[in-house]
């Protein structure tokens, strides 16, 4: 009892520092050799306490909550590096802990980057048929004058806006989702292009008093500059809702599942999970999964449930069964 209240003590601190190291450094910490000898000694006296404490046997809630525990312990060292590494020894199994996928559109890729810099093979090919970018409605125009004054305005096709006497109007002309300009064409007109590509744009006319009136073009993946002359900085901001990778999984030639992946929305087949991790900020031609293996999810899983069923049980379904069993018995003896 003593041992399992020292090592509880024990992790307790560690989580703490653990807090503070950093997502990575953390989990280099606690799959060090040191940290899975612990681990593993946690869960031997674990299931050691449920052999000899013959009230666990006797309590379901307190047997569903040690059971648990372990199941929890056990599933998260078979999911561990350490824990792929033994299997794959001992087993034979060859799996990919976790890694990283770049994918173009139109492209299928089944190589998965390792954090140590090298590459390995998944036995069936992911393809990205199209990534797409969602934001929210209506995106904005940005206007700063070089003395300070700013506005901001929302981004409507034919809409004039009137800054001030000094400034005059501004009106958006048009909107791009793909902004490119024909440099074969002599007058080098701008188009939305329908092809690969993600370069957002508005196109806006600026009337000054006595001032030519001026056309501009204003990028969101621009910080905003401004010419020499120029009075105003434009800036596009668009507030980005959702980021979709439409997937499909090709093994021997056939698509075998497609699904549209979004942020905690993944792709899982084949023993593994398929997260939308990043993209391409310059152009959306391709999209970045983070891939990770499902093995010991299952029990994890089990371990958290039987661990709440049985902690629900013990403090509060308990409890109430003995008012009620109490109340009956008092109700008895009135009678």
């Amino acid at each position: 009892m003593w041992s399992a209240m020292a090592l509880i003590a024990l992790l307790f601190f560690l989580s703490v520092c653990g807090a503070f190291l950093g997502a990575q450094r953390a989990k280099a910490f606690f799959n060090s050799i040191p940290l899975v000898l612990y681990w593993l000694a946690f869960i031997v006296l674990l299931i050691v306490g449920i052999g000899l404490f013959r009230r666990l046997l006797l309590v379901p809630a307190l047997l569903l909550i040690h059971i648990g525990c372990v199941l929890i312990l056990v599933g998260a060292l078979w999911s561990s590096a350490g824990g792929h590494i033994l299997r794959q020894k001992i087993f034979g199994i060859k799996k990919i802990p976790s890694g990283y996928m770049k994918i173009y559109e139109g492209y299928s890729n089944n190589q998965v980057e390792l954090a140590d810099g090298t590459k390995s093979e998944l036995p069936f090919a992911v393809g990205l048929k199209d990534f797409r970018i969602d934001h929210y409605e209506p995106d904005y125009l940005l206007v700063q004058s070089r003395r300070g004054d700013a506005w901001i305005m929302p981004v409507e096709i034919g809409a004039e806006y009137f800054l001030n006497t000094q400034y005059g109007t501004i009106k958006i002309l048009r909107a791009f989702e793909n902004f490119k300009i024909n440099i074969g064409d002599e007058n080098r007109v701008a188009i939305d292009d329908l092809g690969p590509g993600y370069k957002p744009a508005i196109e806006v006319r600026i009337n000054s008093p006595n001032k030519p009136v001026t056309t501009r073009y204003v990028f969101e993946d621009s910080q905003g500059h401004m010419h020499i002359g120029d009075e105003l900085l434009l800036r596009l901001q668009r507030a980005i809702s959702e980021y979709t990778s439409e997937l499909k999984i090709i093994r021997d030639g056939k698509i075998i599942v497609e699904k549209d992946i979004q942020v905690n929305h993944p792709l899982h087949y084949g023993g593994y999970h398929f997260y939308q991790q990043d993209y391409d900020h310059q152009a959306g031609l391709y999209t970045v999964l983070e891939v990770t293996s499902d093995s010991g999810l299952i029990s994890v899983y089990a371990g958290y449930l039987m661990l709440c069923i049985g902690l629900c049980w013990h403090f509060w379904i308990n409890k109430l069964f003995r008012k009620g069993t109490s109340s009956l018995k008092t109700a008895s003896k009135s009678e």
